[in-house]
């Protein structure tokens, strides 16, 4: 996902200063009602030396009020919603959903979130590793698929320009367990055990 199909702060909140909004974002995170991503410039051991504060994914820290939310059009969500969802069968874009169950995963995991974002310079196109995570002396890239596909150019090009840095990479998805040369994929909730 290129970064101008990005929510931009600025767009609804113009006149605020940037270290006010930085400000917000801090008690928001400190609050415990959101899980804050940030960018990190320079991926590797040690990413809070290098994180980007102004560049930053927000997820919901409590996954069952994020789905509320996300399904609310009239004053209470039916189970349907639910037993859809659960069973598999809710014609809806996933996602974000599953991207915010693997970050309130790997937070209560002790993990502190990143991501990382990057032009290819020969292809001239965006890519963006979903998290990364600091593991002993590298770093693991994860990629989160909502579907059973197992297409994924993000961390590809993402290990072909940082290999000597990554101890793992994860793609979670919606199907059994399979090896990719390098690449781990696993079911979205065996990330209860990275």
């Amino acid at each position: 996902m290129g970064n101008a199909s990005r929510y931009q702060v600025s767009s609804v909140l113009g006149a605020s200063r940037a270290g006010d909004i930085l400000e917000q974002i801090s008690e928001l995170k400190d609050s415990g009602t959101v899980l804050v991503a940030y960018h990190a410039n320079d991926p590797g051991p040690g990413m809070a030396q290098n994180k980007d504060l102004t560049r930053f994914k927000l997820f919901t820290a409590d996954i069952g009020l994020f789905i509320t939310l996300a399904f609310k059009d009239k004053d209470f969500t039916e189970n349907d919603i639910y037993s859809k969802l659960l069973s598999g069968k809710l014609q809806a874009n996933l996602g974000y959903i599953y991207e915010n169950v693997v970050a309130q995963t790997l937070a209560t995991n002790g993990h502190e979130l990143y991501y990382h974002t990057f032009l290819n310079e020969k292809s001239r196109h965006n890519y963006e590793v979903d998290f990364l995570i600091a593991e002993k002396n590298k770093i693991s890239a994860i990629e989160v698929k909502s579907s059973g596909y197992k297409s994924h150019p993000s961390i590809d090009a993402f290990s072909a320009k940082f290999s000597s840095r990554i101890m793992r990479e994860i793609l979670l998805y919606t199907k059994d367990y399979q090896r990719d040369q390098s690449l781990d994929c696993l079911p979205i909730m065996w990330s209860l055990f990275i």
